[in-house]
């Protein structure tokens, strides 16, 4: 199985890395983290800038590129389901070969002005590195959910509108429904229940991670206080990786058994 894995994730990395869409969006990264490195005053202010770059476009790109990936790849994956290979190794290995393809191009468009301007931000090396390992993360986790709706819903047009409702869910629409709970029941001591809440979401567990690497969250008031009291230490560190890892497996084990199920 994992001899066939690799051969699917070497050709789907070797068919991606010559996608123009994948020098766009190395691009995009890269002249975005250029301009808030020469044109920003405060190292720190770009590294939150670009935070909120990647919590809202990653998850956005992920799962975008990961529908049209899947939905353009089906007659390959048929001419794969006619050889003696597993359906595991199949999809796995498409998931596996977006992923590395798109974090090369993220990674890549976040490094080189890094490299360029290490001079002026050497002292945020490692805020940096957290920012791009969360991303990569959530490259692998949105990827999954990606490759989940598009096995779920054999309609391109269904799949790419619940790819889109599941964005605005994840990014606009869950904090807007704290911020009514927190206006609803300003009343109570709501701030340790939003701890256990952010678990249910993983843009905010990526933000929250991000933020406590950047020791700001001193300007989030008693929940930000709260936050670094809970997941500041090793064991709300671990807890953190625990639940993004279980946004990955989740998406990714109920994706798998719908492609086994899959009638092509």
């Amino acid at each position: 199985m994992i001899s066939q894995t690799l051969k699917v994730l070497r050709y789907e990395l070797h068919n991606l890395m010559r996608s123009r869409w994948l020098l766009i969006i190395g691009l995009f990264f890269l002249l975005s983290t250029e301009a808030l490195f020469r044109f920003g005053s405060d190292p720190s202010k770009a590294m939150i800038s670009l935070m909120n770059i990647v919590l809202i476009v990653i998850p956005l790109m992920s799962l975008i590129l990961g529908i049209i990936h899947f939905y353009q790849s089906r007659e390959f994956v048929e001419l794969l389901l006619a050889q003696p290979v597993m359906r595991s190794s199949i999809y796995l290995g498409k998931i596996c070969g977006l992923s590395l393809a798109l974090s090369t191009a993220f990674v890549t468009g976040l490094g080189l002005p890094f490299v360029l301007h290490s001079g002026h931000v050497t002292d945020y090396g490692r805020n940096f590195g957290v920012l791009m390992a969360v991303g990569c993360v959530f490259i692998v986790i949105f990827s999954s959910l990606a490759f989940m709706i598009a096995t779920v819903y054999e309609d391109k047009i269904k799949g790419f509108g619940a790819a889109i409702v599941l964005w605005l869910y994840i990014s606009v629409i869950y904090d807007a429904l704290i911020l009514l709970g927190i206006y609803l029941f300003r009343e109570y001591p709501v701030e340790k229940a939003l701890i256990f809440i952010a678990m249910l979401n993983p843009v905010d567990l990526g933000r929250i991670l991000i933020l406590l690497q950047l020791d700001i969250s001193a300007l989030m008031g008693y929940t930000g206080a709260l936050f670094q009291h809970f997941y500041g230490g090793p064991t709300g560190i671990g807890l953190l990786a625990l639940m993004l890892g279980l946004w990955l497996a989740v998406p990714l084990g109920i994706g798998l058994w719908k492609f086994h199920r899959k009638d092509f």
